[in-house]
């Protein structure tokens, strides 16, 4: 390993590292030359961290968002995956439900949350149904092009070995598309959040989203920046973790993109 190499890969572990500490720099140094009201310092901010993260009932209302992100996500994938498989190997399904899913797809999930409320209450229901919608999307389009784009030989293949259509589409469309489908889980998991914090602020039971407008009505605006960093902190971590999951259970289409840029080169 050279010189350089090992400097860039020390590099790439802290540079993150040293972005977080730079806009940490920058937001200090701004609230203290403004002096806004409703803007704290940073070090404001880090302070209210360890009270907020020892406080039980803002413990169990983030542990609420998460089961309840959790829920949806479980659910989009038992429904969207294979909806979008079955699209994509069928032409006669995807014309019928693609102009449905042009006209769902723009519209703000978190703006079906009022009509969802009216139809099942305030409860975890509704929260877990729009959380649905926002994460669905993304996965069914994935694993749409995923299953349209795999290699048709592979179907002929399992069609002479004697597998029936619902067996081909487990055991021959889904690891094909895999790679797709979990890019599809990668920009979900980031829509889930977003969709939670929204459904919580406008639904306020319980939850992140909750906490974070109560601490806003109440003028806290320290814990308001505080719980806005435990967000950003659980999306980069839930993002990295599913990155290195995605990363070992499709490393042979990593290798594989690397040695058609290595021909190509």
């Amino acid at each position: 390993m050279t010189a350089s190499t090992h400097q860039y890969q020390v590099f790439g572990r802290l540079g993150p590292l040293l972005v977080v500490l730079a806009l940490l720099a920058m937001w200090e140094v701004t609230a203290r030359h403004l002096q806004l009201d409703g803007f704290p310092t940073a070090a404001e901010a880090l302070r209210q961290l360890p009270v907020i993260l020892s406080d039980g009932q803002a413990l169990a209302g983030i542990g609420d968002s998460l089961r309840r992100m959790a829920c949806a996500f479980v659910l989009a994938l038992l429904v969207a995956v294979p909806v979008g498989l079955c699209m994509g190997r069928s032409d006669a399904l995807a014309r019928l439900l693609n102009p449905l899913l042009s006209v769902i797809y723009p519209i703000p999930k978190a703006a079906l949350m009022p009509m969802v409320m009216l139809w099942f209450g305030i409860g975890d229901l509704s929260k877990v149904l729009v959380i649905f919608l926002g994460v669905s999307l993304p996965l069914l389009f994935h694993s749409y092009y995923g299953a349209r784009n795999m290699d048709v030989k592979l179907l002929w293949c399992a069609a002479a070995m004697g597998m029936g259509a619902p067996v081909r589409l487990f055991k021959v469309v889904l690891p094909a598309a895999l790679p797709d489908v979990l890019l599809g889980c990668r920009v979900g998991l980031s829509m889930a959040l977003i969709v939670m914090i929204s459904s919580e602020m406008i639904a306020r039971q319980s939850g992140a989203g909750d906490l974070l407008f109560n601490a806003m009505d109440m003028a806290l605006y320290p814990d308001v920046y505080a719980m806005i960093l435990i967000l950003a902190a659980l999306g980069y971590g839930l993002d990295g973790l599913f990155e290195r999951l995605r990363r070992r259970l499709t490393h042979w289409a990593d290798v594989r993109q690397d040695s058609h840029a290595g021909a190509s080169s």
